[in-house]
């Protein structure tokens, strides 16, 4: 294919890919978006101080894991209300931003690694479609654009051998430690099926066992040769040491024709891998490269270790019948893997593995095994075609950057944006059937909130520290977790403050209300009308003076 058909199907594209990604970004403003601009703030005028300013609940450790990304949210909420732009506008602006460059990595990356326009070009606008959901602004936003140029970077150095890539392969671990360090750790699996590969590849390739043997005999055999033992003895044993050779030269010639003719998967020794090892191993040390103290380190760990993650929904097992889009991508996978005789490197082998088990753990890991899997389908699907129809990708990129093709395919990428836009024209920036903005301005007007302990609810508790109001709990959920807050007792066991096992037992009725109110001394309720715990205070509201009610939400006032 020429340059200038190249160049005309780039363009195309691009713009595709453009209007597209603008189309899928929510205009809503997801809960931690919140919290994050109240975060940078606290940042720019006091430091990293390690300390929550935000919940009434007194003296609790903050590691803001995120605290760069926060500062820039921030500020560029802060540009937005300078000029007259408003500060949740300009928030919206930079995540399609985020989201049109997501999408446009993505392309680059793929056009890089697997050497086809038109795949690359529809595998991009499916793999932005599946990660609609978690396009938002947050920091995973800019962690998932790091995630792709760490996939792009190892795979050219392991192309090329240029050693740039490796640069950037140590630049990109220091940003995430800083912009979200909760995944920081995920970096370095990036690396494990390559480095893998590489040791298995080394191994079968090395023949230790039969290295040792023939070095035993050759031992044997000086010390017969020393001891003047019978030539007979001597010869036998020159026999077994000259048979034992020509088994490795058949075994290595063996190996030699099964790489140029796998069966299904593809195993190469790439020396380069040896530079990765070293990279990640650098790397280990980038975090240290914060102001978070250890933090890049531990975050991952006490999470996992805390029951946060059994309880939010993002981090729950993933059910495949409710997920029909993420069924589909593994069907398809298997097809291939199953009913054609494409070969899959063993890399990607372990690589799919991996994810597939990330995203059968929890939900939110279904982005990563879309974003990174995504890749490893486009090069089965490249292979597939190139065997098949060689020609039909050229003859495809030929028709669509013709005259009818480009006004066909331009026409069809505005409908297809437009019809995924359309439903988010007259949604609001903050929903108010969401948060409880009505309710939030009620308590500054008539509440003294300095002398106020209220009870929220986890999913809006973000929103009202925005406005300045100290929560009970918000989508920080780790911050009121004794893998946080509490110290390790000679068993090994977390004791601090479970803040967070509190409000879900009372939110779920598992526990009686009274107590854990009691207990934290609340003052106020502000709930959802048509929560659990409201249909029960309703039935027993001699204790409580309803002070503000709406359509969604209800203000209380607990008698003590």
């Amino acid at each position: 294919m020429d340059k200038k058909t190249k160049i005309k199907f780039n363009v195309l594209a691009i713009f595709v890919i453009i209007i597209f990604c603008f189309a899928l970004t929510p205009r809503t403003l997801q809960n931690d978006t919140y919290y994050t601009i109240a975060i940078g703030e606290h940042i720019i005028e006091n430091g990293i101080d390690m300390k929550d300013p935000f919940s009434w609940h007194e003296n609790l450790p903050y590691t803001y894991p995120h605290w760069a990304y926060d500062v820039g949210t921030y500020l560029i909420y802060q540009v937005g209300e300078n000029i007259g732009l408003g500060g949740f506008n300009a928030i919206y602006i930079a995540t399609v931003i985020l989201s049109i460059t997501l999408g446009l990595v993505i392309y680059y990356a793929l056009n890089k690694i697997c050497k086809n326009q038109l795949i690359s070009f529809f595998i991009t606008l499916g793999m932005m479609y599946l990660l609609k959901n978690f396009i938002a602004a947050r920091a995973q936003l800019v962690t998932y654009i790091l995630f792709v140029l760490t996939i792009l970077f190892i795979e050219r150095f392991i192309e090329t051998k240029k050693k740039r890539y490796l640069v950037g392969l140590v630049i990109i671990p220091i940003i995430i430690a800083n912009i979200h360090s909760a995944v920081w750790p995920f970096y370095f699996v990036l690396y494990l099926p390559y480095i893998v590969e590489y040791l298995i590849a080394w191994l079968t390739e090395s023949d230790f066992y039969y290295k040792f043997l023939i070095s035993k005999n050759k031992r044997k055999l000086k010390k017969l040769t020393l001891k003047n033992k019978p030539k007979e003895e001597i010869d036998l044993l020159t026999t077994k040491i000259e048979n034992l050779q020509k088994y490795m030269e058949k075994a290595d010639l063996k190996r030699t024709e099964n790489r140029k003719n796998p069966y299904k998967v593809i195993l190469r020794k790439e020396s380069c891998v040896k530079y990765l090892i070293l990279i990640m191993i650098i790397c280990i040390f980038t975090g240290l490269l914060t102001p978070l103290g250890d933090t890049p380190y531990t975050y991952l760990i006490k999470t996992t270790e805390g029951n946060t993650m059994d309880n939010i929904s993002e981090h729950l097992p993933l059910t495949l019948i409710n997920d029909l889009y993420t069924l589909t991508f593994i069907v398809l996978f298997l097809l291939i893997l199953i009913f054609t005789d494409i070969k899959i490197k063993l890399r990607d082998l372990f690589m799919l593995a991996g994810l597939t088990l990330l995203a059968f753990m929890s939900r939110r890991q279904v982005s990563m095994f879309v974003l990174i899997g995504g890749f490893i389908f486009s090069k089965l699907l490249v292979a597939l075609i190139d065997k098949y129809d060689k020609g039909g990708t050229e003859q495809a990129i030929k028709a669509i950057t013709s005259i009818w093709g480009k006004i066909i395919t331009i026409l069809l990428g505005i409908l297809l944006s437009f019809t995924l836009y359309k439903g988010k024209m007259n949604t609001p920036i903050v929903s108010q059937s969401t948060y409880p903005v009505e309710a939030c301005n009620y308590i500054l007007d008539n509440v003294d909130i300095e002398n106020m302990r209220i009870f929220n609810e986890y999913n809006y508790g973000s929103y009202m520290l925005y406005r300045g109001i100290p929560v009970f709990i918000d989508s920080r959920a780790d911050l009121y977790t004794p893998e946080f807050n509490g110290t390790k007792n000679e068993k090994g066991e977390y004791e601090g403050r479970d803040i967070f096992s509190d409000y879900i037992n009372t939110t779920n009725i598992s526990t009686y209300y009274e107590n854990i109110f009691d207990k934290y001394d609340i003052t106020h309720l502000l709930i959802r009308k048509n929560s659990k715990l409201n249909m029960l205070i309703t039935k027993n509201s001699e204790n409580y003076k309803e002070l503000y009610s709406d359509n969604n939400f209800v203000f209380y006032e607990r008698e003590a």
